[in-house]
């Protein structure tokens, strides 16, 4: 008996430039227009496709918005391998600045912020973006520990290197300086040198 064939999925194909599209308006809306201010009409339009294609793949506003943050935050920090915690973590801090200073940057977190007060599907896109921040993060951490280095713990790296950047963008309080960067590096590092001794 043969197979019922099925058809087969192009990586890249109409679902991905679809799914693309939607996560673009979606950041684009939420930048012009605020958390709370458009549907699922304005997201279709924005994007150029039926707003029952959006229904049928996400089902609501809330958990396509959910997708979007999750996406847009998880993905962007990969953790370099630069032989050395030093090294690493001022990669890292120059990957999360360049994408939180970018011309998305404002927009998502913003909508992640906006998404953790949204209610149950908003609270795990949340928990679901920070485990995922704390994995790349830990890759990283675990990588200086094979190496014989004494690495701060993933909360210390969110509290000391993320955090004052996401801060500093979201409320205009200075533009993200390689300087700057250094500077919170050099803090965390020297914070784990008198932990440590």
């Amino acid at each position: 008996m043969e197979k019922e064939r099925q058809p087969a999925r192009r990586p890249g194909g109409r679902a991905a430039r679809v799914r693309a599209a939607v996560h673009q308006a979606v950041t684009d809306l939420v930048g012009d227009r605020g958390y709370g201010n458009f549907t699922v009409g304005d997201v279709a339009a924005r994007a150029s496709v039926a707003d029952t294609s959006i229904y049928r793949r996400w089902g609501t506003l809330e958990a396509l918005l959910s997708d979007v943050a999750l996406t847009r935050l998880a993905a962007t920090l990969p953790a370099a391998d630069t032989g050395s915690l030093e090294g690493d973590l001022r990669s890292y801090a120059a990957t999360a600045a360049h994408h939180i200073a970018g011309p998305d940057g404002m927009a998502v977190l913003r909508l992640a912020i906006s998404l953790s007060h949204a209610g149950q599907p908003g609270l795990q896109a949340r928990d679901a973006f920070l485990a995922e921040r704390t994995r790349q993060l830990q890759v990283m951490l675990d990588r200086a520990r094979d190496r014989g280095e004494n690495p701060p713990d993933a909360l210390e790296v969110l509290d000391l290197i993320l955090s004052p950047m996401y801060l500093r963008v979201l409320l205009g309080a200075g533009p993200l300086t390689p300087a700057y960067l250094d500077e919170l590096v050099d803090r965390l590092l020297r914070l784990s040198a008198v932990t440590e001794g």
